[in-house]
């Protein structure tokens, strides 16, 4: 049974203890995945994450050959096992000049840009192409680096659709890459470098601390290059939702606020591996995360020293503090003590939809005060109501808003199964009693009716 097209989160009316589990990281499945591919022998992925992005990943690589084997992981019903059989550089299958191979990778960025810059180890020609919206985010970066390293890349305006003249490793080729609309396009070509033999030089904005560029790095530095396994990690970005929740639930510990116990200091990247949730729950409500990672990989990881509001810390960084997850703090900023800064969000932007403007407008339709300059959001203590969230198709703004649902009365999702792009059943989380869920109710807007947590799963 699908989702309705609109439904309404009820505010929890007590407090609550949880402990949730969330699927493994998108961000790691998906460079697993390619990095599987590129190896010799047989790699298995646990705690792989199972949505929309990872799926379209997977029939693209089985598209072009390789052999993919999937089944249920017993820890969450988002994850799976994963066995790829690599081939150590090889490519398998490739198009023509009268029929490339069709690679559709619908709205999933990450495997646009990585296959783009693994089928160029292929003989042949191949055809990347999505949705609409896929079509509009920025790609010239890592057509450029392509061409660079001696690829022919054939696109009308450096976006997609683009055709792809593979022509197997370049041995001491050279490019360099910007990082300036998005990580992925140097993640992209270091996660091939290796076996094509190309050195990458990455140019941009923190082009060297780059937290995605470094998980890429260290991911690399981790994998197994012949055979053997891989644990997932859970998905910090997914995990923030959750993390949120216990500031805003009744008793949560933005309700009432308390003072915050950090030093702007202790909020350098160095000291983030001491961090335990539990250093931060209040008496009251306690929403923890279960089997949190200890890689340090993920920059939201952070999310909870920055939902601690430090009086000392004057804005948080899409760039250097927070990765998607700084959305799910925007979304509950209006419920803070004070007024709350966000700078570096350029790269909003070109996602999924127009996050900054996305964000001000639904923000805003709620009763917030949200002032934009430039690509800077100012949110201010607002009191707040229910409206009609327009999610533009955007599972980041389905799963912030229902946050904000869980303390705001008369808050409706519309389109709510676009969370299957990374967490399909981030609805039954909300909605499956203490201790796995939150407990809160979820209402078929149209009707009133009460959903049950079978019917929450976003196909």
């Amino acid at each position: 049974m699908s989702l309705p097209e609109l439904i309404e989160i009820v505010p929890l009316a007590k407090q609550v203890q949880a402990e949730i589990t969330v699927p493994g990281s998108k961000s790691i499945t998906n460079r697993a995945l390619i990095l599987a591919a590129l190896s010799e022998g047989e790699t298995t992925l646990r705690g792989a994450l199972w949505s929309e992005d990872t799926q379209v990943m997977v029939e693209g690589l089985r598209a072009l050959g390789f052999a993919v084997k999937v089944t249920d992981d017993p820890q969450d019903v988002c994850n799976r096992t994963i066995a790829i059989q690599g081939l150590g550089g090889r490519i398998p299958r490739a198009g023509t000049l009268e029929e490339p191979l069709e690679l559709f990778v619908g709205n999933a960025g990450t495997a646009a840009r990585f296959l783009t810059a693994l089928v160029c180890l292929g003989h042949g020609l191949y055809r990347v192409h999505g949705f609409k919206r896929m079509h509009e985010r920025p790609q010239a970066a890592l057509f450029d680096a392509l061409r660079e390293l001696g690829y022919c890349i054939d696109s009308v305006n450096d976006r997609l659709p683009a055709t792809i003249h593979g022509s197997g490793p370049r041995p001491g080729a050279t490019c360099c890459v910007s990082i300036a609309e998005s990580s992925q396009f140097a993640s992209a070509l270091l996660l091939c470098a290796k076996v094509a033999k190309w050195h990458v030089t990455v140019v941009g904005q923190n082009a060297e601390e780059s937290p995605y560029v470094a998980m890429t790095s260290k991911l690399m530095e981790a994998f197994p290059t012949r055979s053997g396994e891989f644990q997932v990690e859970p998905d910090a970005s997914s995990a923030s939702y959750f993390w949120a929740a216990s500031c805003v639930v009744p008793g949560g510990f933005w309700n009432p606020p308390r003072a915050a116990e950090l030093s702007a200091a202790s909020l350098a990247p160095e000291d983030l591996q001491a961090w335990r949730l539990s250093e931060f729950s209040s008496p009251g409500s306690m929403v923890t995360v279960a089997h949190w990672p200890k890689s340090n990989w993920q920059i939201d990881a952070a999310f909870v020293k920055y939902a601690e509001l430090n009086p000392k810390l004057s804005s948080v960084s899409r760039c250097f503090h927070l990765g998607d997850s700084i959305m799910t703090l925007i979304a509950i900023a209006p419920l803070a003590q004070a007024p709350l800064k966000f700078v570096d969000l350029d790269r909003l932007r070109v996602q999924e939809c127009e996050r900054v403007t996305a964000l001000r407008t639904e923000l805003t339709g709620c009763g917030a005060r949200v002032e934009e300059e430039g690509d800077t959001l100012f949110v201010y203590p607002s009191t707040l109501h229910g409206a009609e969230i327009q999610t533009y198709n955007d599972h980041r703004m389905a799963m912030c808003f229902a946050i904000l649902g869980l303390t705001v009365p008369g808050i409706k999702i519309k389109n709510p199964a676009c969370v299957k792009k990374t967490f399909p059943n981030f609805f039954q989380k909300l909605a499956t009693p203490p201790p796995h869920g939150l407990g809160a109710s979820v209402l078929d807007a149209s009707t009133g009716r009460k959903l049950g947590v079978e019917e929450l799963f976003a196909h």
